[in-house]
């Protein structure tokens, strides 16, 4: 599964988008960020946890979103 970005709770601080190794996060005109799900790979081969999630300051931001099925490494 991709992870997503819960608009209400997102606060545009961008901690997440230097983070992310698949370039997968991006800023929306609103100054806020979105996953696209189609770059997402939760970070597996990359890191040990999802770096939206490791950095991001506010809790229940970075969730999984059950719309795609989960990754896997080719």
């Amino acid at each position: 599964m991709a992870y997503k970005i819960v608009e209400e709770n997102c606060t545009g601080c961008c901690a997440c988008e230097p983070e992310c190794p698949n370039q997968a996060i991006s800023e929306t005109k609103g100054g806020l960020f979105v996953i696209d799900p189609a770059k997402c790979t939760e970070c597996i081969g990359f890191h040990d946890e999802p770096q939206c999630v490791a950095v991001c300051p506010i809790d229940d931001t970075c969730i999984i979103d059950d719309n795609y099925p989960r990754y896997q490494a080719a």
